[in-house]
């Protein structure tokens, strides 16, 4: 149905909390980027709105560090765009000190806790390759 997939790929190591979290921010970096991603408010029987969601499903993938910096590259490597939040950020407190504290990092040094990436189905299936089904 879709050409394009997004999927978020989260380190398995991460506190249930901080796995919530790198979520809800990963998702919102792919949507401000990519706004189309995003449908038609919600009305439920009573007629009260509700904000839009995606129009299509966010699958939620885990890996260890290792194969998130490969994520990543791979990613770099092909100038695919991507949301990414380092463990630094868990630190600070608002958007400018989060940036702050990403600029800190490089890839090859980054902790990276989560990236999300959304393309085309089976550039995302290249980028992730060693992440699996997040349970």
């Amino acid at each position: 149905m879709f050409d394009t997939k997004f999927a978020i790929v989260l380190r398995e190591d991460l506190a249930t909390w901080q796995k919530l979290n790198v979520t809800a921010f990963l998702a919102t970096g792919i949507a401000g980027q990519k706004p189309a991603i995003i449908g038609e408010v919600y009305r439920d029987g009573a007629g009260n709105v509700y904000n839009a969601l995606s129009v299509q499903p966010i699958i939620v993938l885990s890996a260890d560090g290792a194969t998130l910096g490969n994520i990543q590259r791979r990613a770099i490597e092909r100038q695919i765009q991507t949301s990414v939040y380092v463990d630094a950020m868990f630190s600070t407190g608002h958007d400018s000190a989060n940036r702050a504290a990403f600029a800190e990092t490089s890839p090859g040094d980054a902790k990276v806790a989560g990236i999300a990436v959304h393309a085309d189905k089976k550039l995302v299936d290249k980028i992730t390759k060693g992440a699996k089904l997040h349970g």
